[in-house]
């Protein structure tokens, strides 16, 4: 499997992961002047890249945010995860938001969140009169209170 990534913009910066095994790529901003996200705010940061997974259909990108701009300064994708389909050719653009109380500045080539590639699996849908049982049954939150 390649992950094959096109520049859209000569200044973009190629995704990389920053360790042998970090699972994520970084994805940096790729702008002309600096993003002021304020507290509060979702903004949309150009990537100027796109990408194809290259050999594995059944594959997906995922946006996930990274850890110290989370836990540092609140800022995080705006969907939580995002998500880029196998048949997606444009542009990654991640939606961050700021989840503090100070506004945040994106420069260029600042790394903003992280690709993981994962498996997808897309099961045929059927509908049931019934389900199997089970020890838990229909309890949703906190029904183990645990």
């Amino acid at each position: 499997m390649k992950l094959l990534i096109k520049k859209l913009d000569e200044r973009a910066v190629i995704p990389a992961r920053q360790t042998q095994f970090s699972a994520g790529y970084d994805l940096s901003a790729c702008c002309g002047e600096p993003i002021t996200v304020k507290a509060g705010q979702t903004v949309k940061v150009h990537t100027g890249v796109a990408m194809e997974i290259d050999g594995d259909k059944s594959t997906v990108g995922l946006i996930y945010a990274r850890s110290g701009l989370a836990t540092k300064f609140g800022l995080a994708p705006a969907n939580c995860v995002g998500v880029i389909d196998w048949d997606y050719r444009g542009e990654v653009i991640v939606a961050l938001h700021n989840s503090s109380e100070n506004d945040f500045v994106i420069n260029h080539g600042d790394r903003i969140a992280q690709l993981v590639l994962a498996p997808v699996f897309t099961p045929e849908v059927e509908v049931a009169d019934e389900l199997s049982g089970t020890v838990r049954g229909e309890g949703g939150f906190g029904s183990t209170n645990k």
